[in-house]
């Protein structure tokens, strides 16, 4: 869009102080605004992101598996959590989804996209208006508009982003102001299909591996983790189960991590 400007002052004019000091700050203020959402630095090396299976996503995701990847107990609090995070009015996109959501099932939201890699899976989500297929590790962009959703949810599948920085910074553009990205996980995998910088981690190293994803992207608040290792005494504050929570070495029920932060924006005060 062209715009009309008229000169403020004549050109041989002295520029009075108060305006240059006015534009020196628009323009900071204007860098600032365009670095948000941008990747700050790359978190992965190139032998972090690679996979033992080295064939094409397509073929691989290329008939539905229908299975259920983690176990109850792990999808009952990520339920709980979801409930408590998202609101009825939240325009939802399930970034890597399946046949199964786990969304509250008695909460109407406004909308929920989804996105996978089969379509036949997709189709069986009880909770989707709509889904799109696209491979991540080959194209980061969605052709949503900026600000299209509240939140964006990814389970139990961040460990198979070899650009995970490209995909997080993505999902910024995605969120209006205030939004949340929920990333859930556990300790299970296609081994074969996760990334090695994954697959040689710890539980302690693959949380804070997700926090660096946040951190690598200008613009998310500080990272919350929320972890729940179902089987244990949770208020075990002894010196042997403290390193054991830390490291998730409980046996039994799938262990429940979850990363999340928000799309930050300056709080707007009323005069």
């Amino acid at each position: 869009m062209q715009t009309n400007l008229q000169p403020i002052y004549k050109p041989h004019f002295k520029t009075p102080t108060k305006i240059l000091n006015t534009l020196n700050e628009n323009n900071q203020t204007n860098q600032q605004s365009s670095s948000v959402g941008k990747i700050k630095r790359f978190v992965l090396t190139q032998e972090g992101r690679t996979k033992l299976n080295m064939y094409q996503d397509n073929d691989f995701y290329s008939y539905p598996r229908l299975v259920t990847h983690v176990d109850d107990g792990f999808i009952s609090t990520l339920t709980n959590l979801y409930r408590e995070r998202l609101k009825p009015d939240n325009e939802i996109f399930d970034l890597m989804s399946s046949w199964i959501s786990h969304l509250p099932s008695d909460v109407k939201y406004k909308r929920v996209v989804g996105h996978g890699m089969n379509a036949q899976e997709l189709a069986k989500n009880p909770r989707l208006d709509y889904f799109l297929i696209k491979d991540l590790n080959k194209d980061q962009q969605f052709e949503f508009e900026s600000c299209s959703f509240d939140a964006v949810l990814c389970t139990v599948s961040v460990q198979y982003l070899q650009q995970p920085e490209k995909v997080f910074a993505e999902v910024f553009r995605l969120l209006k102001p205030g939004g949340v990205f929920i990333v859930s996980f556990s300790n299970r995998m296609f081994y074969e299909k996760a990334i090695s910088a994954w697959r040689e981690g710890t539980a302690y190293s693959r949380v804070q591996l997700v926090v660096q994803y946040f951190q690598s992207v200008e613009g998310f608040t500080e990272a919350e983790v929320v972890r729940k290792l179902p089987g244990t005494n949770n208020d075990d504050k002894s010196p042997l189960g403290s390193i054991m929570k830390l490291f998730g070495l409980f046996s039994g029920s799938d262990p429940f991590y979850a990363v999340i932060a928000y799309r930050n924006f300056k709080p707007i005060h009323d005069d």
